[in-house]
């Protein structure tokens, strides 16, 4: 019968320290050059080093904070979202005093971030993604923090085993990052003999194997993703999260049209936002969901800055401010030929 040998700590009951061990690769080959260890012992640690992370510095952890906070300040800069931006900080929070329970020794449950986006197109669920990829790096959960888009075409094949290995190789690029797929229901609209079942079987193992390294972001229509979810009794249970992206209202669509001027450098004068607000009431039903809602003003706001540029082309002494303004002139309905709404 074998016997597993436990030493006894010594009398007074104290616990024997750990001796000393390198903490770095330059730690190592100074210690081998000292002679403390052989290079076989170096062999060892080195092994634990790759194994193991470096422990976080305080210009680490400074660091950390403040990629977090600049996450966050992107996030707070959205104009409207405001339960999308609650549900990220929740999120935060929740990875936040996780990490500090795990440190207190106290059980955590499995970390699953997948998320499901539903919204029109044009309400911030790309740009959300991106802000989503950068806070996961920054709170640790994810390596990279890098956004791989795709749709259907990226994924699936043209012949049988061909979806899986295409699929296969999008989720490698993705791997430390997030994965967003963009209409992602269209995965399923072929039915049982079309290959983009393949791709959803595929994801969703993947997912499973590569949960602490991939987060996956499903986005597209509202109703057309609630059937999506239902096409396949793994994927509800594996997307907890679910975000709705609502269309802005003209006010909000306002604060995004004098947002993005202001990052061009240009300004909006008052007639301009009046021109804005009566384009923005007067479009036709179901604008929106056709053409995007944040997409619909900045094509707005870029066709008037080239409008600006024909209206000042011959004024060689427009200052500054001028250059900058935009007018209600500069946003009319187009009149010209091959032109009209945005």
């Amino acid at each position: 019968m074998q016997r597993v040998l436990v030493p006894r700590p010594p009398q007074d009951g104290r616990v024997p320290s750990q001796p000393p061990q390198p903490s770095s690769l330059d730690e190592v080959i100074r210690w081998i050059e000292e002679g403390r260890i052989t290079p076989p012992q170096a062999v060892v640690y080195l092994h634990r080093l790759e194994r193991e992370p470096a422990p976080e510095t305080a210009d680490d952890e400074r660091q950390r904070e403040r990629e977090i906070e600049a996450a966050m300040a992107d996030l707070d800069a959205l104009i409207g979202l405001h339960h999308v931006k609650r549900v990220i900080r929740e999120m935060r929070a929740y990875v936040t005093v996780r990490e500090r329970r795990a440190r207190a020794g106290l059980i955590n449950e499995p970390l699953t971030l997948h998320m499901v986006f539903t919204g029109n197109p044009g309400t911030g669920k790309t740009t959300v993604a991106r802000i989503v990829a950068r806070l996961f790096r920054a709170l640790g959960v994810l390596e990279k923090g890098h956004l791989v888009e795709v749709e259907r075409a990226d994924l699936v094949g043209e012949y049988i085993g061909h979806t899986a290995q295409k699929t296969r190789q999008v989720i490698h690029q993705a791997l430390g990052g997030v994965l967003f797929i963009d209409e992602a229901y269209s995965l399923a609209r072929g039915g049982e003999k079309d290959f983009g079942k393949e791709a959803i079987d595929t994801l969703v193992k993947q997912m499973e194997d590569q949960r602490q390294r991939l987060v996956v972001i499903l986005a597209g229509y509202r109703q057309e993703m609630a059937w999506f979810l239902q096409t396949n009794p793994g994927l509800r249970s594996r997307f907890p999260l679910h975000l709705a992206f609502p269309d802005y209202t003209v006010d909000e669509l306002v604060a995004i049209a004098h947002q993005m001027a202001g990052q061009r450098q240009y300004v909006l004068d008052a007639s301009a936002e009046q021109r804005l607000r009566e384009i923005l009431r007067t479009l036709p039903p179901g604008f929106g969901q056709r053409s995007g809602n944040a997409r619909t003003v900045r094509n707005l706001i870029e066709r008037a800055i080239r409008r600006q540029a024909v209206r000042l082309l011959d004024r060689p002494t427009a200052g500054r401010e001028e250059l900058m303004r935009l007018t209600a002139a500069d946003l009319d309905p187009a009149s010209g030929p091959g032109e009209g709404w945005p």
